[in-house]
């Protein structure tokens, strides 16, 4: 891992947004890839000029469009909150930073509906430009190792996959509102993201949901073969693990807890002899899971939370493809469409299936 100021070549970069969360975990990450901040914006020009000041962008400005015209950028950063009626603002900015020659990098949500991932995309293909989205967790790197496991022969295809997450789904006659699905849209694509990326797309899911806290289960079946079921445990306790991830070969599982600690139980047995006959529990070391978690005693890069929740990882990718001219290999806006009709399916009636 190189330092920004170790490339020789970097990204002309301008960022729109300068909130909390931005502060965090965007512009930190900026520090460990090849980006030249030029300039960022916000609608309020102090905070902008603060921000400039931060992390050393020569120029501030009040407005993303001004920003656009007076300068020359490969690439636009965009981290914005939602309108007034509860919608994330990104297609519009993208669409804006690629009609100005710029590729464009946003945070998730990405959109608020199909047409307008779509919209991004026709203008992606118009102008040639490209747009990542912040889909962090296929950054992870448990995630990236697990799915790195599943994709081995050892593991055998993929049968069933289960995800869990606390989420909760407002009630069917509220599911019209933007406002009331800010929750759901903004977090529903965190665990959608990781079993996209390890399964593909869903082919049609089915879901039922409990009416007291909002909590479902959703039961999806994917265009490669293989199901999977999505828990939005809504209610759990805030001192509980926030998720987890297990994928299921032929005679191996992987398994990802709370998004750091990644085991592999490789195929083997527990020991000789037949049932009721064991006397061992240990079995072969060939066939010993493995076992993987962080340290936090050292100053390293790996414990830092830009690298465990996979910012540094989601930048430096962006830029790698900013300077190749290659459009993201993941995270891309095909996978925020079949992301998007998967969300939308909630719109739909539960108990039936859903062709997506």
């Amino acid at each position: 891992m190189r330092y920004n100021f170790e490339y020789e070549r970097r990204v002309r970069a301008g960022f729109v947004g300068c909130g909390g969360h931005a502060f965090r975990n965007v512009y930190p990450a900026l520090r460990y890839a090849p980006v030249d901040l030029v300039a960022v914006c916000d609608h309020d020009l102090d905070r902008a000029r603060i921000y400039a000041r931060e992390f050393g962008a020569q120029r501030a400005y009040g407005s993303s469009a001004e920003m656009l015209e007076r300068e020359q950028l490969d690439a636009v950063f965009i981290v914005t909150n939602y309108d007034e009626q509860g919608r994330p603002r990104y297609p519009v900015l993208a669409c804006a930073a690629m009609e100005a020659g710029a590729h464009a990098w946003i945070e998730k949500p990405p959109a608020s509906r199909v047409a307008e991932i779509e919209q991004m995309m026709a203008t992606a293909q118009r102008t040639g430009k490209f747009v990542q989205v912040g889909f962090k967790k296929v950054f992870f790197p448990a995630i990236v190792k697990a799915q790195a496991i599943t994709a081995q022969p050892d593991f055998g295809p993929i049968s069933s996959i289960y995800a869990r997450y606390p989420q909760s789904l407002p009630a069917a006659e509220r599911r019209g509102d933007p406002r009331a699905m800010l929750g759901f849209l903004d977090h529903l694509f965190h665990p959608a993201s990781i079993i996209h990326f390890i399964m593909g797309p869903v082919s049609e899911l089915l879901y039922a949901r409990e009416p007291r806290s909002g909590a479902s289960a959703t039961t999806l079946r994917f265009r490669d073969g293989g199901i999977g079921t999505l828990q939005l445990v809504a209610g759990q306790s805030g001192t509980s693990p926030l998720e987890r991830l297990e994928v299921v070969g032929h005679g191996a599982n992987v398994v990802v807890d709370n998004g750091a600690k990644l085991t592999y139980y490789r195929r083997g047995g527990r020991g000789p002899g037949g049932y009721g006959r064991q006397p061992d529990y240990i079995g072969a070391d060939a066939e010993a899971p493995l076992f993987w978690e962080p340290e936090f005693s050292l100053g390293q890069l790996y414990n830092k939370g830009l690298f465990l929740l996979g910012y540094a990882q989601e930048i430096q990718a962006f830029c790698d493809s900013v300077l190749t001219g290659t459009p993201p290999a993941k995270a891309g806006l095909a996978d925020a469409l079949a992301l998007m009709r998967w969300y939308e399916a909630y719109s739909q009636p539960a108990g039936r299936w859903i062709t997506l």
